[in-house]
């Protein structure tokens, strides 16, 4: 058939395009003997064996109708990435097919929406990127900063030796709920701590910060004096305040780029953004021991609640994937190749049911953003 001649393509607003025609009835009739197997699978008439019904028999149990939608079907999933081909779309998700015309001996009528990449207008993301000030240098951490989390990891340090007192002895091992719906034999070292803090030093006394107390910390005699220890803390601390001023200085970035960035965004784009924002709650409730079902009922929400109330972070999120993916385009930034293989590799190991093509596609994808970023960054 002439796709050129039959088909039209329209271009619809936020990213999608319309694509209506004809397809021949002698295209269609092609697929006759695979749609006639499809159906056959699942019907079971007595004198017959199941899967090997006559054509006639099939007619007169099923209609000609279903065995036409059948067909239908069949045609469509081969002429949708011909179409997509031949017009050079660059199609994002699942299209939404319907059949408009469908009656034996006759053209197959169809209408298909699906979204695309959008277009998109960078700006003078150079400019930008230089035009954000870089944040002040962190200021030094002080004494009390670095005492402070000294006595946070004491705390903790004593709820550990708590519970492993409690998980031995069994004694306060009661079963008690968490208020959802699940169930916990002895508490975590987070409460615990607070529970040390509530009562206050003055009921419960750390002991003395001294050389051969900081050799019980960390890994087996990482620290020899309290000098080395209050060192190491010092220095997390640091590296945690500039993490924390580069994340700041990135946000500004991306965000100044993309608010002079015209985009047409496909709603199927912001779907997927709050579906996996969505998959990623269930993950970390799951790591928790809890269910989403019981979290939404403790929130008084539904799923659509959430996915709603996520929508405008989902845009940006999503307004900010195809402005990197463009700008990496533009300055033909890829991830080297040893180095991705590596990752993937490594990420395999640790999730050896994860496909394999899925992964290589999300490594790459974090490795491109991060390249970009660091482009933007030196200008």
């Amino acid at each position: 058939m002439d796709f050129k001649k039959d088909i039209t393509v329209t271009e619809k607003a936020n990213s999608t395009v319309k694509i209506t025609g004809e397809i021949p009835f002698a295209e269609m009739n092609k697929h006759r003997p695979k749609a006639l197997a499809n159906l056959g699978k699942g019907v079971k008439i007595d004198g017959w064996r199941k899967g090997h019904l006559s054509e006639e028999k099939l007619v007169q149990h099923l209609g000609e109708m279903a065995i036409l939608n059948e067909m239908a079907r069949l045609t469509m999933s081969k002429i949708y990435p011909d179409l997509v081909k031949v017009y050079n779309l660059s199609v994002i998700g699942l299209p939404e097919i319907s059949i408009t015309k469908l009656a034996k001996d006759n053209p197959l009528g169809f209408s298909i929406s699906t979204a695309v990449v959008p277009e998109i207008k960078l700006p003078n993301y150079k400019e930008i990127a230089a035009s954000v000030k870089k944040e002040a240098d962190a200021e030094a951490i002080t004494d009390a900063e670095v005492d402070k989390q000294i006595e946070n990891i004491m705390h903790q340090k004593i709820a550990y030796e708590r519970i492993q007192k409690k998980a031995v002895t069994g004694k306060g091992a009661k079963i008690k709920s968490d208020g959802f719906g699940t169930a916990t034999e002895l508490p975590t070292p987070e409460s615990e701590a607070i529970k040390n803090k509530a009562v206050g030093d003055g009921e419960l006394q750390l002991p003395e910060l001294t050389d051969d107390y900081v050799k019980s910390l960390g890994k087996e005699q990482q620290f020899s004096s309290v000098a080395e220890f209050k060192k190491f803390i010092r220095q997390g601390l640091e590296t945690e305040k500039k993490q924390v001023a580069n994340q700041r200085r990135r946000a500004r970035i991306t965000d100044a780029i993309i608010d002079k960035t015209d985009i047409a965004l496909p709603q199927i784009l912001i779907d997927s953004e709050t579906d996996q924002m969505m998959a990623q709650l269930e993950e970390d409730l799951k790591q928790a021991n809890l269910n989403l079902k019981d979290y939404l009922s403790h929130l008084k929400k539904t799923e659509s609640d959430l996915k709603r109330e996520w929508r405008e972070a989902a845009k940006r999120r999503a307004e900010l994937q195809l402005v990197l993916n463009e700008i990496a385009k533009v300055e033909k930034i890829e991830p080297n190749q040893s180095e991705l293989d590596k990752q993937v590799k490594l990420l395999l190991e640790q999730h050896k049911e994860a496909d394999e093509a899925s992964v290589r596609i999300y490594v790459a994808s974090v490795m491109r953003n991060e390249l970009v970023m660091k482009q933007l960054e030196m200008v």
